[in-house]
Formats: C-alpha cells, structure tokens, sequence
C-alpha cells in the first residue's frame, strides 16, 4: 500500500550571514535544550531549521529500514544518528542518520539528510569539508547517493552522484524508496524485510 510524496507541512528555515565562529559557537550553546531546532554553519553562514513531523517521519523510517537490513545482512555497524560533525571555523551540521561501517570513527562512512527545503548543493560541500565518504540526500520522494571522488586531486574532489551505495552494495535502492513512501511504517518493514528475503 503506497502513496504518493508526503504532504510537508511547514519547516522554517533562516540563514543568518557574517557570523563568526565564535559567534556560532555561542548561539549553539544558547540553543543547547531547544528540541525540534537544528543548528548548521557554513561560510560564515548561520542556518537555523525547525523540523517537522515529516521530516521526522521519513528519516526515521529510512534509519528502521537500514537497521533491519543490516541485521539480515549480518553488517558491523554503530549508528552515529545526529552526532554534530565539525571542522573548527569552517563547518558544523548534524545529519539526520548516519553510520560507520566495521568500526566506530570520528566521522562517519555515511550520512543522509531528508530534505523537504532546497540546499542540496550546500549540504554537499559541507559534507565534503568534513570528508564524509557517501552521503545521501532524500528529496522529492527520491534518495539520491553520492560519494566522494578520491582518485582526483584534492583540489578536485567533490562528491559524485551514483546509483549504488559504496557501503552497501547489494541493497535495492529502488525496494527501500518504495517501502519509505508506504502509508504505514509496519508495512514499510514487513514488506521490505519480504522483497530483502526473496531476493536472497
């Protein structure tokens, strides 16, 4: 039972420029307890993000998919969720998901970001400051991969779009899309968990 792209409901979002990094640093701290506001610095640019129901439904509901397929996959890996990940003066953000991959690292093999407001492009070249190896975007009902380009010159390197996870290779992008857009999150596992075991 699917339906279509969910509707969003309202997510506000404000830049901020001209900040320092001590700046920033402050108003995260001010922003410590706030539940529901995600805080990001780039460039001397302050972003400040609520989040919505939606936005929370689906990135929960790709982290329960991932974590029943790793389970089957019998795949080492240690959940990093939202852990801020930053690079002193340049940049700061927290992923809505992300994982390493056979051991526990300072910065994550992969992070996804579910985004309903534009910014894809940016969140790429922060995700590249911080030399996170694959990242995922989810928008408009579609995750897009992309991973870091490591056989170019550093100057070059970017991240570069492809249609399979560097980390997990043998996972049906097409099925997890499918069963994210499910009406109901028991039917997105079951059906899921399904469609992994006859593929086996």
């Amino acid at each position: 039972m699917l339906l279509t792209k969910p509707n969003t409901q309202p997510r506000i979002r404000i830049e901020q420029p001209l900040i320092t990094w001590e700046q920033f640093k402050l108003i995260q701290r001010g922003f410590a307890d706030s539940r529901g506001i995600r805080l990001a610095y780039y460039e001397g640019i302050l972003e400040i993000v609520s989040t919505s129901v939606d936005h929370e439904l689906i990135k929960t509901i790709i982290g329960a998919l991932l974590e029943l397929y790793f389970l089957e996959m019998e795949i080492e890996v240690f959940p990093m969720g939202q852990a801020t990940q930053e690079k002193v003066e340049q940049v700061s953000l927290q992923p809505d998901e992300s994982y390493s991959f056979g051991s526990l690292k300072n910065v994550p093999d992969l992070a996804i970001e579910v985004i309903l407001i534009g910014g894809n492009t940016e969140k790429l070249k922060k995700y590249y400051l911080l030399g996170v190896p694959e990242v995922w975007l989810w928008g408009d009902g579609v995750p897009d991969i992309y991973q870091l380009d490591v056989n170019t010159q550093l100057s070059d390197r970017q991240h570069q779009k492809s249609s399979t996870s560097k980390f997990l290779p043998n996972l049906d992008i097409a099925t997890l899309q499918r069963c994210i857009l499910c009406t109901s999150p028991l039917e997105a596992l079951k059906t899921f968990r399904q469609a992994f075991r006859q593929s086996l």
